[in-house]
């Protein structure tokens, strides 16, 4: 299951935003697993990959919705204080909306 802040839903849907950083013992999404997120409709994850903070770029940080890297890294130690991160690595998820048919009906 993967789950997304609200405030995040207009730029999946836009595909402004189109990755996901976690914290996570093992991978918890396969590359074309398609998942329901709540209040956002389906998503369709492309790749799963290790990552390294240190090695984060501003790039990165705008493909996962924050300005500048500072930001990003910010948010992370926020939501995955140091302690909640021992036996765990940094996954990168990116991801693409799957626009619902109904939609354009």
């Amino acid at each position: 299951m993967l789950m997304m802040k609200k405030q995040f839903f207009a730029a999946i849907r836009s595909g402004e935003k189109t990755t996901t950083l976690r914290y996570w013992r093992y991978a918890m999404v396969k590359p074309g697993s398609v998942h329901n997120v709540r209040g956002l409709g389906r998503v369709c994850v492309d790749a799963v990959t290790v990552v390294e903070e240190a090695d984060l770029t501003d790039e990165q940080a705008r493909a996962d919705g924050f300005a500048t890297r500072e930001a990003l890294c910010e948010a992370l130690a926020a939501m995955y204080p140091p302690d909640s991160r021992v036996g765990r690595r940094l996954y990168c998820v990116r991801f693409r909306s799957i626009p619902d048919e109904a939609a354009g009906a």
